[in-house]
């Protein structure tokens, strides 16, 4: 089969920075290609044209057209058109596109079009409690009615969407997946007592809780240490450049001693990061099925996260991980310090959450379930 898959990242040295749409679509890309289907990627919001084949899929790099007030709609027209051309050529059957922003609006394809939820603005405003830009709610939704068909990564991302856009669309549940292999565990044993967040330093995910929760849990762990991985963040709440400077002065002393910011890794080092973490939190607000608790969970590492929407669905809490609202420091600094002194327990969580991560998460379940999903829209499609 022939997929294409419109994007405005994708983790690649030749683009812009990537995040989770772009860490969720490489895994599912790469899984499509084991199978032996033909992956194309279609990358907007580029500085050049460039079309390239590398492991298997071929690039088409699309450069924005910049005139002040119609750039979006410009770049949606050539968007359009290559689509089509690669459609008419035989090269592709079906398109698939994220949420984010609403970027489909305005195009209409020849060959059906599928929306994939990883979270909207509209969706993240919501969670966020921040009032939604018009322009983009009105975008998101127009592309949500429109689409020809819907997978959300999550039932609940899926169910928020459709209240939130007014609409009752039949949507696919999908999650996103994992190359489970390159996130084996090791069985090297780790007695550190190193705490790790991964992803990027935002409001929304709980950047501002983490100082606050650290405070306990150093208090009564003294030797505990904590590791952040990921981007710094502007705030749109105080209009600060950076998250990372909105937390430093939350630290206690005593835990700011013990606090290390590693900044943004190169995907390819991440392993080794999670496999020295003895747990993996995640006090965040604000996700549709984030790929970082995915990676944490494939290699067997104890987790505690918020308890929120999304978070049911990947997490049995008391099994393979904590749930625990992130404006509860103490249950979740408690939940941590539990997992950091009894190793049976972070064991036993770590092994129920590599044995979910197998059963629901790996890359080829993800791809065959998306398959199946493209031969239905592309059926009912020539009805």
């Amino acid at each position: 089969m022939n997929i294409a898959f419109l994007t405005p990242e994708y983790p690649h040295p030749s683009f812009g920075p990537s995040g989770g749409i772009g860490s969720s679509l490489v895994h599912l890309a790469q899984g499509l290609v084991g199978l032996g289907h033909t992956v194309t990627i279609l990358i907007y919001g580029q500085n050049k044209d460039q079309v390239f084949t590398e492991n298997g899929i071929t690039f088409y790099v699309i450069k924005n057209i910049k005139v002040k007030g119609l750039s979006r709609y410009l770049t949606q027209r050539k968007v359009e058109r290559r689509i089509d051309a690669l459609y008419d050529a035989g090269k592709i059957a079906i398109v698939e596109a994220p949420d984010w922003t609403g970027f489909t609006s305005r195009i209409k394809t020849a060959c059906p079009l599928v929306l994939r939820l990883h979270g909207s603005d509209t969706y993240f405003c919501h969670l966020d409690n921040r009032k939604v830009k018009r322009r983009n709610k009105y975008h998101e939704q127009r592309a949500f009615i429109s689409a020809d068909g819907i997978i959300s990564v999550s039932a609940f991302t899926g169910k928020l969407s459709n209240q939130l856009f007014d609409s009752e669309r039949n949507i696919t549940v999908i999650p996103n997946g994992l190359d489970l292999d390159l996130f084996a565990p090791s069985m090297v044993k780790n007695d550190a007592k190193t705490i790790l967040y991964f992803g990027t330093l935002i409001r929304k995910k709980g950047m501002l809780e983490l100082p606050l929760i650290f405070n306990k849990i150093i208090a009564l762990v003294p030797d505990a240490t904590l590791v952040l991985i990921g981007s710094d963040s502007g705030d749109i709440k105080t209009g600060s450049a950076s998250t990372w400077s909105l937390m430093q002065p939350l630290f206690s002393e005593s835990a700011a001693a013990r606090v290390s910011y590693l900044g943004k890794v190169a995907y390819d080092d991440m392993k080794a990061h999670i496999e020295k973490a003895s747990v993996c939190i995640f006090p965040t607000f604000a996700e549709a099925l984030p790929v970082s608790w995915i990676e944490a969970m494939a290699m067997k590492k104890a987790i505690v996260a918020s308890n929120v929407g999304w978070a049911k669905e990947m997490i049995a809490d008391g099994k393979n991980g904590f749930l625990v609202h992130p404006t509860n420091h103490d249950s979740f600094a408690n939940s941590v310090v539990k997992l950091l002194l009894d190793s049976e327990k972070n064991s036993a969580f770590g092994a129920a959450a590599r044995e979910a991560a197998e059963l629901k998460y790996d890359r080829s379940k993800v791809a065959i379930s998306s398959v199946d999903f493209y031969q239905k829209i592309i059926k009912e499609s020539v009805q």
